[in-house]
């Protein structure tokens, strides 16, 4: 009787279960992993709060955009020079009243 030795039992076996475990590895991956299935339900939220941060920061800047144009030199607007020009010089008229709106000021 011949007797087989152990690597000759497991030989058969190797190349399949090292596929097995490779295909095992990457299906992990592939639902739990960083771009997975399971992480596509965080990408949809954070999508949408992206969205509503695009959409208020567009808003912003076309104030910006506004308040820049006011500030032509060639044509500038009178009320937002006289407000700036106050603001930094921090001036008033003798005839104004000032009205401190927080506590403190």
């Amino acid at each position: 009787m011949r007797v087989r030795s152990p690597l000759a039992l497991i030989r058969p076996w190797l190349l399949p279960m090292a596929c097995l475990a490779w295909g095992s590895y990457f299906a992990f991956h592939a639902v739990t992993g960083e771009t997975g299935l399971l992480a596509w339900g965080g990408y949809r939220s954070e999508r949408e709060h992206l969205s509503a941060e695009h959409t208020a920061l567009a808003t912003r800047k076309a104030a910006l955009e506004h308040r820049v144009a006011l500030l032509d030199p060639k044509h500038p607007d009178p009320d937002l020079a006289d407000e700036l020009v106050r603001e930094q010089l921090n001036v008033v008229r003798k005839d104004e009243v000032v009205v401190p709106l927080h506590p403190g000021d």
